[in-house]
């Protein structure tokens, strides 16, 4: 049982990740980012999750810096945007992200979409390896990619993926990518595992949040956890940002998992990683 913001898995590399952390998507740079990053660090989140197109690597840099945490206590997290695929932009891509940041080094770098029109995720891939080889990069991984792309992406590689990062909440559990991924032993973990609040009013959830006493983000949180999956809720509420971590005292029995189990409708909130291809 995950029992603290604290705990961590173990990627295949023997990296430590935790289970728990902040996502800061759709966060605006400056004291927005800056504050919901400070929240989270003072309340004891380790795991910061960021991405080059959020364009709010450097706010999330300065509460990092702020928060006289130090660094390798922290685990932070960034992605390449799809218009910086390709071996030579990845790589002048990450040391942009890493000045921004005003970090050494990063925890965590994914591809952030497979861009499968643009074909150029395994290209970018070997750069990720070198700057993972280089000790740049605690661990590196992809976001959205199918079993197909990993497929496609893992059988010319020399390193395989350690995290996948998908839309993950009970409305669409991806049961054959999550199966994938154990068995290719890459963690999955969600974003948006509250739907954007679409799954919050659901009565099914509700109705188990009052038997725990809890609220249905939370109920949707360790139901995350219990199914193995690392959750990254956003927030730019410190009172939000306070009880979406506050997961870790009661356990859904089998039969409350079922009942969530049984919500699944394969309903996105965001693009088809196939056929996306913003740049």
């Amino acid at each position: 049982m995950v029992n603290s913001l604290q705990a961590t898995t173990t990627l295949h590399n023997g990296v430590k990740m935790p289970w728990f952390g902040l996502g800061v998507f759709l966060v605006e740079e400056g004291e927005e980012v800056y504050q919901s990053v400070k929240w989270a660090l003072e309340h004891g989140y380790k795991s910061i999750d960021t991405a080059a197109i959020y364009g709010n690597e450097e706010g999330v840099g300065k509460a990092i810096k702020d928060s006289g945490i130090p660094r390798e206590e922290l685990f932070i997290t960034s992605k390449l945007w799809n218009g910086d695929q390709g071996y030579d932009e990845t790589l002048q891509a990450f040391e942009t992200t890493l000045n921004k940041l005003g970090l050494e080094y990063l925890d965590l770098y994914l591809i952030h979409w497979p861009v499968p029109d643009q074909n150029k995720y395994k290209e970018t891939w070997k750069a990720m390896e070198k700057l993972y080889n280089d000790g740049k990069i605690r661990a590196i991984g992809v976001s959205n990619f199918k079993e197909h792309h990993l497929d496609d992406l893992i059988k010319d590689a020399e390193i395989t993926p350690m995290v996948n990062q998908v839309e993950y909440h009970p409305h669409l559990q991806q049961r054959n990518l999550h199966d994938y991924c154990k068995e290719h032993n890459i963690q999955l973990e969600a974003w948006s595992p509250l739907k954007q609040g679409k799954v919050l009013d659901d009565p099914t959830l509700t109705d188990i949040a009052k038997r725990h006493g809890k609220s249905t983000a939370q109920v949707i949180l360790r139901w995350d956890l219990q199914q193995g999956v690392v959750t990254i809720p956003k927030s730019v509420k410190q009172h939000r940002i306070h009880d979406n971590a506050d997961v870790f005292d009661f356990e859904l029995t089998d039969a409350e998992m079922k009942l969530i189990h049984d919500m699944n409708k394969d309903e996105r909130v965001g693009p088809d990683p196939d056929t996306f291809s913003k740049r």
